[in-house]
């Protein structure tokens, strides 16, 4: 688990975010959640592009480049939806819908994943 904070804007984004940093774990994502909810995210890492066929929710989706600044936004990503290849892009974080327009994030934006006590990323 990591806590995602927007350094920019000194705003929390996620406070027990989930890491999918292997293949399985990238392949699965958020599938088969009827939810995420509140404070609850998913980092998903080596990719620049996500997609949301099967979910039963939305998403936003904030793409991060390789020094951890936002370089696209998709808020929101609707079930059933690819999303954008983002050139450049080397990491997403999805976040519950609605929590890019309620932190004010934006692209350029500098993102710190913090891991808690015990994970790894």
């Amino acid at each position: 688990m990591v806590r995602i904070m927007n350094r920019t804007r000194k705003r929390e984004l996620a406070s027990r975010a989930s890491v999918a940093d292997t293949f399985v774990s990238r392949l699965v994502g958020l599938l088969g959640r009827r939810e995420l909810a509140a404070g609850e995210g998913l980092v998903i890492t080596r990719t620049n592009s996500v997609h949301s066929l099967g979910m039963r929710f939305a998403i936003d989706v904030v793409h991060l480049d390789r020094h951890g600044r936002v370089c696209r936004l998709v808020a929101p990503l609707l079930p059933w939806r690819v999303g954008p290849v983002v050139r450049g892009g080397d990491c997403v974080i999805e976040l519950p819908a609605g929590v890019v327009a309620a932190t004010g994030i934006a692209v350029g934006d500098e993102i710190e994943i913090i891991p808690l006590v015990g994970t790894h990323i």
